[in-house]
């Protein structure tokens, strides 16, 4: 039997089953009518989401945070692994541990402990890091309030069919989160933010996850419709690190994200597993901590979910049955103008100019300004060492002769740069342009 407070609270082994409406908004959470129910009962079984998101945020800086930065690698590495490509996946880093002077292996995020596995491959894009990671730009992100220089790999470009997958980590409180230890993000925020997304038709259904101390608390001021939300830990608790690693020096993970990974590593984009399967990952046994969700907003049974609705990716594909020759050139449409057939042309790609002919298109009179110009930079030489030549002769006191001339084989040397230079210059294949 589903209890609740006063002020609206489960108590403890309870569940919600109410729905809240956009009416119900400052009025507290409205029951489902039968009429409602009898409307919507179809889209409790089915998704009909046809594109799937991610936001992926660290908001921690810092060394020792380590293992947020691994945190939000590990989720982006099990999304894309399900399907989910970079183009909708928007990943914001705090801090770049992989190039932290303090990192032991360079350019590498481990998390699992003995550097098992590295979350920072070459194919990691980060979207949003360092500075760019904070409450405002998060807050854009989500609405789509965003300038118009920004880039397309750093807006979420949702629909009111899409999946959005949103997890948080980092360091917070009753009711707060923390971006780079100097701002904080509230409950009330982040309901808002959720309400305009609504509002806007930026999403179909909505998955938030938040591994942070007090995580619950987060998700208590949610009233948007279709949003289901798990935390790592409930008002008044922490949540615990994971797997120390004396070589790093620091804690890689968080305990609830460590099996949160450990189970989507089980998970194939055929997987059957439901986010019922997904409550069960990390018991106050595992995490210490007693991990929460809120399922009241949603419309759907939890058990009907998959997995892969959120974690996977949803691709458009059109069957056909025709066979299609992909060797055959394909056939122009002919157009009809009354009774007269007029058959389009095929377009075909000119054959490109081969070089040789690009290069013969010099004309002659190019050519031999060029070699004319080459005669007289020649010339200049000539009589440049020939006047170096004759100083020197006569700074060592050589007799004078009368009918001075160059010496043996220095003519013969001299023609033999000028035709080196030619060739050089010109080649062989521009002779028939002179002679």
């Amino acid at each position: 039997m589903t209890k609740l407070t006063k002020t609206g609270e489960h108590e403890p082994g309870t569940r919600n089953i109410q729905i809240a409406t956009r009416q119900g908004k400052g009025h507290g959470q409205g029951t489902a009518t039968n009429s409602y129910s009898k409307t919507k009962a179809g889209e409790f079984f089915s998704s009909g989401h046809t594109n799937n998101w991610a936001v992926l945020v660290c908001t921690s800086r810092f060394w020792f945070n380590y293992r947020h930065v691994a945190n939000s690698l590990s989720v982006y590495r099990s999304v894309k692994r399900l399907g989910i490509p970079d183009s909708h996946i928007v990943l914001m880093l705090a801090d770049d541990m992989a190039c932290n002077y303090r990192n032991p292996k360079p350019a590498t995020v481990f998390s699992h402990k003995n550097i098992e596995l590295n979350v920072y491959g070459d194919d990691v894009e980060v979207d949003y890091r360092g500075y760019e990671v904070t409450v405002e730009n998060f807050l854009r992100v989500l609405t789509g309030r965003l300038p118009p220089s920004t880039p397309r790999s750093k807006r979420l470009l949702s629909d009111d069919r899409s999946n959005i997958l949103i997890y948080l980590t980092g360091h917070g409180g009753n009711g707060f989160l923390k971006f780079q230890d100097s701002e904080e993000i509230s409950n009330t925020e982040l309901a808002d933010a959720f309400e305009q997304m609504w509002q806007k038709r930026r999403y179909n259904e909505l998955l938030f996850i938040i591994d942070t101390c007090q995580g619950a608390s987060m998700y208590e001021r949610f009233y948007s419709p279709n949003i289901m939300a798990l935390a790592s830990s409930q008002v008044g608790e922490d949540s615990l690190s994971h797997q120390p690693d004396l070589a790093i020096g620091v804690h890689l993970m968080d305990k609830y994200t460590f099996y949160l990974l450990e189970f989507l590593e089980e998970v194939h984009p055929a997987s059957q597993a439901n986010m019922n399967d997904l409550f069960k990952v990390c018991p106050q046994s595992q995490c210490v901590s007693t991990p929460g969700h809120r399922t009241d907003l949603f419309q759907r049974d939890p058990g009907s979910v998959l997995i892969t609705d959120f974690f996977g990716s949803v691709r458009k594909v059109e069957i056909t049955k025709e066979t299609i020759n992909l060797d055959s050139p394909i056939e122009q449409p002919i157009e009809r103008s009354g009774n007269t057939a007029l058959k389009v042309e095929s377009l075909t790609y000119v054959d490109q100019l081969p070089v040789s002919e690009i290069i013969h298109q010099n004309t002659k009179e190019d050519i031999m300004k060029n070699v004319g110009t080459a005669v007289v930079w020649l010339s200049i030489f000539f009589k440049i060492s020939s006047f170096v030549f004759y100083r020197s002769k006569k700074v060592i006191q050589k007799p004078k002769q009368k009918n001075w001339h160059p010496p043996d084989g220095f003519i013969l040397g001299l023609w033999t740069l000028i035709i080196l230079v030619f060739f050089k210059t010109y080649g062989i294949k521009h002779l028939k342009h002179i002679f």
